[in-house]
């Protein structure tokens, strides 16, 4: 499935841009102490990292590891370093700038997630509101297929009323997947062909079902797929008894 285009541009800057703070540097190579230039390198890590993946920033680490042995440690323009001190500081500035690599792009995770979670609790929130304060279930069928498409990434998302046709597909209530009942390993191999079933269930007897189009390369968390589950059982707690009951 490739990478995100932030992430492709994070690994571009990753080669480039350590070259060209190197360069920057080079007029001061000799007033500046060679730790002080490597500690300009490191904040170049951390930017990448920040706007980028651990991939990015390791590359990043690497490259400013090579540049600075390269253009600011003695004999200047040449991959090779003599002196002992300036030996020891491209290791660090290596070591240094991968561990930072990492934290930074763990902590673009972390806000990630949190943010993530927030939005996904809201949008729990609001239909389980609008499901007990409406007297239209069709307005929440309609507010969770739209949530549905945003949180998926769907290509599309339709309701069904009445008896199950076919045997398609269906995200299952842990958020997993399975075709012809047999567990499909969604991760390794992304959504199967065609719609996805969505059960939407009251007090355990199934009242209708979302009929999801997956865009294909595009795998949401498990914890995005349990939250779809939830919004569908909201669904099928609006819809409450009145419809049919299908079998499963």
């Amino acid at each position: 499935m490739g990478y995100p285009l932030r992430d492709r541009i994070a690994l571009a800057v990753a080669l480039v841009a350590p070259l060209v703070v190197a360069l920057l540097l080079v007029p001061f190579r000799t007033s500046l102490a060679s730790t002080n230039l490597a500690l300009i390198l490191v904040v170049v890590v951390v930017a990448v990292a920040a706007i980028g993946n651990r991939l990015a920033g390791a590359l990043a680490a690497l490259s400013s590891a090579v540049w600075f042995d390269f253009f600011l440690a003695r004999p200047f323009e040449r991959f090779a370093i003599t002196d002992t001190n300036d030996i020891g500081t491209a290791v660090l500035l290596l070591a240094v700038g991968l561990a930072v690599s990492q934290l930074a792009a763990r902590a673009r995770r972390l806000h990630v997630v949190t943010m993530l979670d927030a939005g996904l609790l809201a949008r729990i929130h609001d239909t389980a509101k609008l499901a007990q304060s409406t007297g239209s279930p069709d307005a929440v069928v309609d507010q969770v297929s739209r949530h549905l498409v945003e949180i998926l990434g769907l290509r599309g998302c339709r309701f069904e009323y009445g008896s199950l046709l076919g045997h398609p597909a269906r995200l299952e209530q842990d958020g997993s997947v399975v075709l012809d009942r047999k567990p499909w390993d969604l991760e390794e191999r992304g959504w199967p062909q065609g719609e996805i079933e969505l059960r939407a269930a009251n007090n355990g007897h199934y009242v209708g079902r979302f009929m999801l189009r997956p865009t294909p390369g595009l795998v949401p968390s498990r914890q995005v797929r349990v939250v779809a589950v939830t919004l569908a059982d909201d669904a099928g707690a609006a819809l409450g008894t009145a419809g049919p009951v299908l079998d499963g």
